[in-house]
């Protein structure tokens, strides 16, 4: 069982993400490996909100191979490299989480193992 909170005493959110998520149990966890903007082809495009949106794609097919829907993210950590256009970052996040969201941490970074990466998200999932 999850419980999604935005309590009072703290500020409201601006974006799709819960202040907390409290988990109680019992619950199956999923744990995923931080996922890269990278295609199933192995390919990684240019634009740095095209690698967002791919590395949510990996996230969500992820999730959906063991069972599980954008619903049972609990946690996000969301690594950017690069300067991301705040409208159109929101509006791909937005695409891919739903109600009730689950928490997020965003963190501008200086770089990833690779250059050409610029997104990585680790996310934890439970049922």
């Amino acid at each position: 069982m999850k419980l999604h909170r935005n309590p009072p005493g703290v500020p409201v959110p601006v974006a799709a993400y819960s202040q907390q998520v409290e988990v109680r149990e019992p619950a199956r966890w999923l744990v995923l490996s931080g996922q890269l903007g990278q295609r199933e082809d192995g390919s990684t495009p240019n634009d740095p909100i095209e690698q967002l949106d791919a590395a949510f794609k990996n996230v969500i097919t992820n999730l959906r191979a063991a069972q599980m829907e954008a619903r049972d993210l609990v946690k996000l950590t969301i690594y950017l490299v690069g300067d991301f256009d705040m409208q159109r970052r929101r509006a791909v996040i937005s695409k891919y989480l739903e109600e009730p969201y689950p928490c997020v941490t965003m963190v501008k970074i200086a770089g990833l193992f690779d250059d050409v990466h610029k997104v990585e998200i680790e996310a934890w999932a439970c049922q």
